[in-house]
């Protein structure tokens, strides 16, 4: 009897249990897009920064009052206009017109222009050019003194150089030399002989370069033959003349020296000649 009442309470404890958890219903699959928003949403991604916190950070102005007065003046260069003290250092946010140290230096500094009628700040430039006239005047000057300019230096002094310079190119006034590699501007010099009527320096016709261009030099044989022919000969080359093999010597040859005597008995001067040699007769 006990044994069939456990068998009617574990029965009815089976039906009583709730089959409802995880383990008998699984949550439903995720699609992959879910999956990875999921995925992505619990791994949160460190944020990358390039920021050396040990290093100050790169202002380009620096700390030294030196350094801020190399930009100060790399700025007043840039600019190419006059400026105010006080926009400078707007602009540069540099204590020029607090700091006295560093307005001094850059008040005496040798680039630096100051005129005390407008009270404006200027850059020296190599060569004081603002326009075509001035920057031809400059090229002659320079050309008379056995060089060129270097269209670098121009450009530093007057941005609007190399347009002025190709113009003046294709006037005739001035020579240029280009780099081989892009044909860039590099050098410019005067040019002194214009090509005009009065003063000759014209261009050649077309017909007579074409000629020039065609003539073509002989070969050395028939250089030679033509040479003979005309009762001309051909101007000798530089004969090197050869060298014998270099001998060693065995030892040193010194060149003998002629010892001079020194003559101590000197009571006898005058009394017997001491530079001959006398023989006792019977005696050899």
């Amino acid at each position: 009897m006990s044994l069939a009442r456990d068998a009617a309470a574990f029965k009815s404890a089976l039906t009583r249990q709730d089959y409802s958890s995880w383990h008998s219903q699984p949550p439903p699959l995720q699609q992959p897009q879910d999956a990875a928003e999921s995925s992505s949403s619990k791994k949160k991604k460190r944020p990358k920064s390039n920021i050396v916190y040990s290093q100050p950070a790169d202002t380009g102005k620096g700390q030294d009052v030196n350094t801020q007065l190399v930009y100060a003046v790399n700025h007043l260069k840039s600019h190419g206009n006059p400026m105010r003290l006080q926009d400078l250092a707007i602009i540069t946010e540099l204590p020029l017109d607090t700091d006295k140290v560093l307005f001094e230096k850059f008040k005496s500094h040798d680039r630096v222009v100051h005129d005390p009628k407008t009270d404006l700040f200027s850059y020296r430039h190599d060569f004081n050019v603002r326009n075509k006239a001035s920057l031809l005047t400059e090229i002659q000057r320079q050309t008379r003194k056995g060089g060129g300019l270097s269209i670098r230096t121009l450009k530093e002094s007057w941005k609007e150089a190399p347009q002025a310079i190709e113009e003046l190119e294709k006037e005739g006034e001035v020579y240029v030399t280009r780099t081989l590699k892009d044909g860039q501007l590099r050098m410019v010099f005067w040019n002194e002989i214009k090509p005009d009527e009065e003063d000759g320096g014209g261009q050649v016709e077309k017909e007579f370069l074409d000629l020039w261009h065609s003539l073509q030099v002989p070969n050395d044989v028939d250089l030679l033959k033509q040479l003979v022919n005309e009762g001309l000969q051909a101007t000798a080359g530089e004969t090197v003349v050869p060298k014998g093999p270099m001998t060693k010597r065995k030892g040193k040859k010194t060149a003998t020296r002629q010892r001079q005597i020194r003559l101590t008995n000197t009571h006898l001067k005058g009394q017997i000649d001491l530079s001959k040699d006398y023989v006792t007769p019977g005696k050899s």
